[in-house]
């Protein structure tokens, strides 16, 4: 099996001030997990929650709309809170046992309780009045209707003399 690094390709496709922040991101998640890994079971029966989950998300541009995706693991509708404004979307959740969970005497467990936090800032003002959202099979779908479409490019063609 080869690994190969497509470093160089992305840095050509990405800009400078983007292109570090994803890789910066699984950083944290890693040292996280790690750390929780090894000191957690010595200090509690829970791991440590030191930040905030976070989930992925993308945010697509259809025109007319922008569309986010977020992943919503065993989390019910009932337990997010969708906040829209002017030109940023606000996701968060709070996942917490049910007491029938509590009350099973688990030798490992490693599902756990889930507090997500996520903030997108939008590219342009949005419609926040007219969002729908809907979730399905973990993964939260909203749409958020623009204040002003995207205007499709214009491309002329050119006549060469």
């Amino acid at each position: 099996m080869s690994i190969e690094n497509n470093d160089k390709e992305r840095k050509e496709v990405v800009p400078f001030w983007r292109s570090g922040f994803g890789e910066l991101d699984k950083v944290f998640d890693n040292f996280k997990r790690d750390f929780e890994h090894a000191f957690a079971p010595a200090l509690t029966s829970k791991p440590l929650h030191l930040f905030e989950d976070t989930t992925a998300c993308d945010l697509v541009d259809e025109g007319d709309k922008f569309v986010v995706t977020a992943d919503m693991p065993r989390i019910k509708k009932e337990e997010i809170n969708l906040n829209v404004g002017d030109d940023y979307i606000d996701i968060s959740a709070e996942h917490k046992e049910s007491e029938e969970e509590k009350k099973k005497k688990y030798i490992r467990k490693e599902h756990r309780e889930i507090s997500i936090h996520r903030r997108i800032s939008l590219p342009q003002r949005v419609k926040s009045s007219d969002v729908k959202a809907k979730l399905d099979n973990g993964i939260l779908t909203v749409e958020i209707p623009k204040e002003k479409p995207t205007p499709q490019p214009k491309t002329t063609n050119i006549q060469i003399e």
